[in-house]
């Protein structure tokens, strides 16, 4: 039986940060995206201003199945030869299926092209509350058979792909993943997925911890109980964002929603999974279980838990140690994917 209640202690660091912050206030859900948005793009803005000279960006449309034209931007290293076809990163980002725009994602996504020397392709889906699920999705996946069969256009190598994810993202990451290696979406040109990286994802639904609490030695020492009302993800917070997915009958339990239920027969298959977890977070117990699954069934996995830092502390940059760290997580997931490990190590939790 698992018990990951260590991660969850509080960290020195992460108090003295946690003391400075405001008092949330009462929003509507459109004044909270609209200032959390502007806010992540100001943030990102900001970074830009030493970033911009070393990557080249372009802005791409993908029509939907619904024809709805989705908009991409992909992110290039000034530093690469223009001819030459590199490994494509593609990035879904986090803000539970509310938050997010292209140009929140401006300053992580260059980085990564810079730092690994990848084509970075980040994807924005549409958003609750205006649309609900599965457009995310279908979005996701629409993507996807875009890039795949447009690599080319991206100065991208199509069989060299690596998919990633933060929250929200990292699970449209693993269903994506998922429904690719079942075979199941309808490419003109089928990629090579040699790996995904996991970002503090969110891979089951409430209406199915039950399967993941009998996996931990007492339900008050799991996740949902230890972290339930942690800063940044509380308990009211996670409602909201759940209640506007409008997730509704069958759905509430199915796979595709819940990745992370994914049969061991089919997680063999897998490729290559680096997971990023942040220890005082109610997602935690699912990410490291999920990990666990992959590696019991010999996928290549590399598991890394942020001690005593809340869901989304990246955000917090500098004020945290733990945020290079994290940095270096991603960029080391991709490389090592790229590399096309084939064996697999114990289940081993990587502490920082």
């Amino acid at each position: 039986m698992c018990d990951f209640s260590r991660y969850g202690v509080p960290s020195e660091e992460w108090l003295r940060v946690e003391a400075t912050l405001p008092t949330p206030q009462d929003q509507s859900v459109e004044e909270l995206k609209n200032t959390t948005n502007a806010g992540r793009e100001a943030v990102a803005k900001k970074e830009m201003e030493l970033l911009a000279n070393k990557v080249t960006t372009h802005d791409h449309s993908v029509l939907t199945r619904d024809g709805y034209k989705l908009e991409v931007r992909s992110y290039r290293p000034t530093a690469a030869a223009t001819n030459e076809a590199l490994p494509i990163y593609i990035h879904f980002h986090g803000g539970g299926f509310l938050f997010g725009t292209l140009g929140t994602e401006d300053a992580s996504c260059s980085r990564i092209a810079i730092n690994v020397g990848v084509v970075v392709v980040n994807v924005n889906y549409r958003h609750t509350p205006e649309y609900t699920y599965p457009t995310a999705w279908n979005d996701s996946e629409d993507a996807l058979i875009w890039i795949s069969n447009n690599a080319s256009l991206l100065g991208g190598d199509r069989h060299r792909v690596v998919i990633g994810g933060v929250s929200a993202g990292g699970r449209l990451t693993a269903s994506l993943v998922q429904k690719a290696f079942r075979s199941e979406l309808n490419f003109e040109s089928p990629p090579t997925i040699l790996g995904q990286v996991l970002l503090i994802p969110g891979l089951v639904s409430k209406a199915c911890y039950e399967l993941h609490m009998k996996q931990i030695r007492d339900p008050s020492i799991s996740s949902y109980h230890q972290c339930a009302e942690a800063p940044l993800l509380d308990s009211r917070r996670r409602k909201l964002f759940n209640d506007l997915l409008k997730v509704e009958g069958e759905h509430q339990t199915s796979q595709r929603y819940n990745p992370g239920l994914v049969k061991p027969e089919e997680a063999r298959r897998l490729p290559a999974t680096t997971f990023g977890i942040a220890g005082n977070d109610p997602l935690r117990d699912e990410g490291i279980l999920y990990g666990k699954l992959l590696a019991d069934n010999g996928v290549p996995t590399n598991i890394h838990v942020f001690k005593g830092v809340p869901h989304g502390f990246r955000r917090f940059g500098e004020k945290l140690s733990v945020s290079k760290e994290y940095d270096a997580v991603i960029e080391e997931g991709i490389r090592w994917a790229l590399t096309k490990p084939s064996t697999s190590a114990p289940f081993i939790v990587q502490e920082h």
